[in-house]
C-alpha cells in the first residue's frame, strides 16, 4: 500500500510536546489575551445560516495503555453539505470547513460541532464517501498523525481509501458510530488493540 515519495523532500519535524497549545490555542493553554478570540475553534462563520445538518462528534484520543490523552489537540478539514470545499465556486459562505479543538483537560474528551459533509469528488473524478480529515498532535507524537472520520449511516462501500485497507476489520477504526440524532462517537487509539488507521500523507 506504500507509494514512492520521490517528488518532494520531506521537511524536518519535531515533537509538539506540551507546547502546541501555547502556539495554536493560547487561551486554552491559560494565556488569554493574545487574540480577541481563539482562532479556528469553529468551522462556522455564521452557524445560523450554514447549510446542511449540524452534527456533534464526541471522542477521546487514547494512548497505548488505554489512557485518554488530555493534552491532545486536533485540527479538522472537510467539505460542506454540498461536497464543496471553502473557496470553491458555490461553496457555503457561512462555513470554512476548518476547525481546531482540544481534549478537555479533565475528561480527555473532545467535541467537534460541524456540518455533516456530503460526498465529494477526488482526483480524477473519483467519488469519496462523506468524511472529515483530522490532524492529531500531543505529547510523544513526533509527527502529527493524519486520519479520517467516516459515518456509519452513510454508504462507504465505494470509497477508494477505505477499499485500500487490506486488514478489513481495521476499517471500523475510521467509522464514527451514531449515538443519537446528529450525534456521533469517534475515538482515536494511537496503538494496541483497535489502533486507528493513520494515513501517510
Amino acid at each position: 500500500m506504500s507509494q514512492k515519495l520521490n517528488t518532494l523532500i520531506e521537511s524536518a519535524s519535531q515533537t509538539a510536546g506540551p507546547y502546541v497549545h501555547i502556539g495554536l490555542m493560547p487561551t486554552y493553554a491559560g494565556n488569554a489575551g493574545y487574540y480577541d478570540e481563539e482562532i479556528g475553534t469553529t468551522p462556522f462563520l455564521d452557524e445560523g445560516n450554514a447549510k446542511g445538518e449540524i452534527v456533534e462528534i464526541v471522542g477521546s484520543v487514547f494512548d497505548g495503555t488505554g489512557w485518554a490523552m488530555r493534552d491532545a489537540l486536533i485540527e479538522s478539514w472537510q467539505c460542506d453539505a454540498s461536497g464543496l470545499f471553502a473557496g470553491a465556486e458555490g461553496s457555503d459562505p457561512a462555513f470554512t470547513g476548518h476547525c481546531r479543538f482540544a481534549a478537555d483537560a479533565d475528561s480527555g474528551e473532545f467535541t467537534l460541532r460541524t456540518v455533516k459533509p456530503a460526498p465529494t469528488t477526488g482526483r480524477g473524478g473519483v467519488k469519496l464517501a462523506p468524511h472529515i480529515s483530522l490532524w492529531v498532535v500531543a505529547r510523544g507524537i513526533n509527527i502529527g498523525l493524519q486520519t479520517r472520520i467516516y459515518f456509519e449511516d452513510e454508504d462507504n462501500s465505494n470509497d477508494p481509501l477505505l477499499n485500500r485497507i487490506e486488514q478489513r476489520p481495521r476499517v471500523d477504526t475510521l467509522i464514527a458510530q451514531k449515538t443519537g440524532d446528529g450525534k456521533y462517537r469517534f475515538d482515536i487509539r494511537l496503538q494496541g488493540a483497535g489502533e486507528t488507521v493513520f494515513l501517510d500523507i
